[in-house]
């Protein structure tokens, strides 16, 4: 491998103890810095979704801050396919996503299709 290329062996054991404090996401900080970076709370990944996209309805639930369940509700999902839609969604998490966000379960709308599923005409 040449010097500077992050190879497999690195990013596996990203997270190992370095003297007093864990390489966190390659960068030494005091333990106890990672063990709360290593989790997010469902307000936050909700205001991070919300940010993504123009007068979105978001929710967002989890039981143990780090696998998800989000519904969000959304004019930029019209006449996208489920991937694509979903895909919208991870752009705006970015690298939280299988780092943080260990599972995100994802229910992406339109405003026409949430109204239909809610019995509004």
């Amino acid at each position: 491998m040449r010097a500077g290329r992050l190879g497999p062996a690195m990013i596996h054991n990203r997270d190992r103890t370095l003297g007093s404090g864990v390489l966190c996401g390659y960068t030494a900080l005091p333990q106890a810095f990672c063990e709360k970076a290593s989790q997010m709370d469902p307000s936050e990944v909700r205001r991070l979704i919300t940010v993504g996209f123009s007068d979105a309805i978001v929710e967002v639930l989890s039981e143990d801050n780090t696998h998800f369940e989000a519904l969000v509700v959304a004019a930029e999902f019209a006449g996208k396919r489920p991937l694509a839609r979903h895909q919208l969604v991870y752009r705006c998490l970015g690298a939280l996503v299988g780092n943080e966000i260990h599972a995100l379960s994802i229910t992406a709308l339109t405003p026409d299709e949430w109204r239909e599923r809610s019995g509004e005409s």
